[in-house]
């Protein structure tokens, strides 16, 4: 019987989860064994999956679960270098040169596991099959623009903390935007026609903007492009990759510019592509921003785990994305699941 453990999530600030209740009913009415754990902030409470017939553990019990358990969690476990035996599925953060995360291939390779990357489960296409992104670029655009707004009155972006859901994330930001006294920004959505770009720029027509839309067509010159610093705030929603352009380089902090706030919504600042090479490291939600110049202001957002701020919204519409997949889990060396371990197996031997 395949045995799916649904781990808590140890990352700060992180409420989803990647299968809701009724996902679990219909698993474990397919043959699954299913066991969640018990968790203090997880946005569903734990009532509905036990009503589902899961099984319930305490909370961070995964590293001793059975041998034959698949760990399901969303985010990066604690960097704490011990070796890991599971399978696991999470976004591992691992395959595109991130210094954390040879630190985690490395623990699969002293343990013997397996690293199913939520980001390479694609179809025959190479198409994803489940992605956050839509919410990472409604939620990236509406704490950048939150950041233009206190840039405005003379500050740097407060804290921000999940929004019970979408709608009261509108409220709060409109009364910031209003309270700045300003007519609208301009903004250019770069990776527009992908989910993060829609996300992103759904966000702005919400407040009112229209942004300029761009995708591959627009960027295939390979820069540099002018057209983004004659915009108040630029949303970067492409990840990057070998031949990804430049956007934002180094020289754009002295340049003549509108351009007063980086949505970087994709956020690789670590990866050898980022194409916006003005930061080092991810914000976070206490400190929203970096400001990467002073006079004319330049902040740049860059919080990588942007759907959290949404999690009720989030955690509903990726688990439906991935409960098909979830299903084939007795096909591990099959389909979607055979071709993630490939991609695991490829970048291991790089170890």
């Amino acid at each position: 019987m395949t045995h799916l453990w649904v781990r808590a999530e140890q990352r700060e600030n992180e409420e989803r989860v990647g299968i809701t209740p009724a996902g679990a009913a219909e698993l474990i009415a397919g043959g699954m064994r299913v066991t969640i754990e018990e968790s203090a902030t997880r946005i569903l409470p734990i009532d509905g999956y036990v009503e589902a017939g899961c099984e319930v553990a305490p909370e961070n019990s995964w590293p001793d679960a059975p041998g034959d358990a698949i760990i399901f969690g969303l985010k990066e476990l604690p960097d704490d270098g011990t070796p890991l035996p599971h399978r696991h599925i999470m976004f591992g953060h691992a395959f595109k040169g991130q210094f954390a995360g040879k630190r985690l291939l490395e623990r699969f390779k002293a343990g013997g596991g397996t690293l199913y990357d939520l980001e390479y489960l694609v179809d025959e296409d190479g198409r994803r099959v489940a992605a956050f992104g839509y919410w990472a670029g409604y939620a990236g655009a509406a704490v950048s623009l939150k950041a233009w707004a206190a840039q405005k009155q003379g500050g740097v972006c407060p804290e921000v903390s999940t929004w019970r859901d979408k709608g009261a994330l509108l409220s709060d930001l409109a009364a910031d935007l209003d309270g700045t006294g300003e007519s609208r920004p301009s903004a250019i959505v770069i990776g527009a026609l992908g989910r993060v770009g829609t996300g992103a720029a759904d966000l702005c027509e919400a407040m009112g903007l229209t942004p300029t839309r761009w995708d591959m067509e627009e960027t295939a010159s390979g820069g540099p492009f002018p057209e983004i610093l004659d915009h108040d705030l630029f949303f970067n929603c492409i990840l990057a990759r070998p031949g990804t352009p430049v956007f934002v380089p180094q020289s754009a902090l002295t340049a003549e510019r509108r351009l007063s706030v980086v949505g970087d919504i994709a956020c690789d600042p670590d990866s050898d592509y980022n194409p916006v090479p003005v930061y080092s490291e991810a914000t976070s939600w206490a400190e929203p921003v970096v400001r990467v110049h002073d006079d004319p202001p330049l902040d740049v957002m860059a919080i990588d785990n942007l759907p959290s701020l949404l999690p009720l919204e989030s955690s509903g519409d990726f688990a439906e994305q991935l409960l098909p997949s979830l299903k084939a889990l007795d096909k591990l060396h099959e389909n979607v699941w055979g071709r993630a371990e490939a991609t695991f197996r490829t970048h291991l031997k790089e170890v």
